[in-house]
């Protein structure tokens, strides 16, 4: 354990978010995406859902400014502009942690080869469906 650290954020976990770059994306995914199959390197976190490992995660790491868009969730099949409950506590939880970025919906074209790309791939136990985001690292400035 360690103070001001959440303790959903594993050493593994920890050092992976030390050891990506500024540009660098992490994909945090629900429980019935195939990370194993999608992931460069994969981290597991069974037994947490989406919200709480993203809000540990955004209590670390900063998410760049150098882009226009930063952020961004699975959609509901082809609907770009649903919006789950998930989506709503995604969208919610980033505008805490990070109050000038928005959520970028991205439609699975779109999204599965990014993650395919990613960094790194945490996958939670979160049973809704469509419960997927990505982050990009930021800097932290002197």
């Amino acid at each position: 354990m360690l103070k001001g650290i959440d303790p959903i954020l594993s050493p593994e976990l920890l050092a992976t978010l030390r050891a990506m770059g500024h540009g660098d994306e992490i994909a945090l995914v629900d429980g019935n995406y195939p990370g194993q199959e999608h992931a460069r390197r994969l981290v597991r976190l069974d037994g947490h859902g989406l919200i709480p490992v993203l809000d540990a995660i955004l209590s670390v790491m900063p998410i760049d400014d150098f882009v226009p868009a930063a952020i961004f969730r699975a959609t509901v099949k082809h609907d770009r502009d649903a919006l789950d409950p998930v989506h709503r506590e995604i969208i919610d939880c980033c505008g805490k942690h990070e109050p000038a970025r928005t959520v970028v919906p991205l439609l699975g074209p779109e999204f599965y080869p990014r993650v395919q790309a990613a960094h790194t791939v945490v996958q939670t136990s979160e049973p809704r469906l469509y419960g997927n985001v990505i982050l990009r690292k930021g800097v932290i400035y002197p």
